[in-house]
């Protein structure tokens, strides 16, 4: 689940029911990912590599119309920029070379 993105509050991202998926199993160091960000389904190639550094690339995403689509729209023009990461317990950070970051929380422990 997305707690910590942008401008956007956490009630924000929580009635968008905000999230990235990566419980996919971990092929050739890279993960076959989704993410929800209120109105289409997006998938993504995540590779996690030493020294706390991740790409993201592959994205595609269906192409339905919805009434509030800002924080997708902002969430797909940052994604795949994001290079580092980190996790700290259940938290999942990434962040990119200008400071913006985005975090998430398992899903069973938010």
């Amino acid at each position: 689940m997305l707690v910590s993105f942008d401008n956007f509050t956490k009630d924000q991202l929580i009635a968008q029911k905000a999230e990235v998926n990566l419980t996919a199993k971990m092929e050739d160091g890279k993960i076959q990912g989704s993410a929800y960000m209120g109105c289409n389904q997006m998938s993504f190639i995540t590779e996690f590599k030493k020294n706390g550094k991740v790409k993201i690339s592959q994205g595609v995403s269906t192409m339905k119309a919805c009434q509030d689509m800002t924080l997708e729209t902002a969430f797909q023009k940052k994604f795949d920029t994001m290079t580092k990461y980190s996790l700290e317990g259940h938290f999942l950070t990434l962040s990119d070379d200008n400071g913006n970051s985005m975090k998430f929380v398992a899903a069973d422990w938010d």
